[in-house]
């Protein structure tokens, strides 16, 4: 099982990914949206923010996320690691409902570049 320093970690490599992308990549990341991504095995949240084409991590909390995100995801930290690392794919995770993604209908559309 991950531990939460390693999915910190994998966070840290997405959102340095993201900061380096371009094209419709970089224009996904351009949101400015709140996020959380709820890790279930852990029990545990991480919080932030994507914006100007970054992603941000403000905080860990133990448990579900304290309030609604804008963007939000749950798995467990292996599915997290290893979608970072590019052992799964997020559509075909998504699909078989290994990990959930809830946002609004136009953020979805946008974020689909990013999946």
């Amino acid at each position: 099982m991950a531990t939460i320093t390693e999915c910190r970690g994998a966070l840290d490599r997405l959102a340095d990914r993201l900061a380096g992308a371009d094209g419709d990549v970089r224009g996904a990341a351009g949101l400015d949206r709140t996020l959380s991504c709820h890790l279930t095995d852990l029990d545990t949240t991480f919080t932030g923010r994507l914006a100007g084409g970054r992603m941000v991590v403000e905080s860990t909390v133990t448990g579900p996320p304290p309030s609604k995100a804008q963007i939000r995801l749950a798995m467990t930290g292996d599915d997290l690691v290893a979608m970072v690392d590019g052992g799964l794919n997020f559509a075909k995770a998504w699909a078989s409902g290994r990990v959930r993604l809830e946002a609004g209908f136009r953020d979805l559309l946008r974020l689909r570049s990013l999946l």
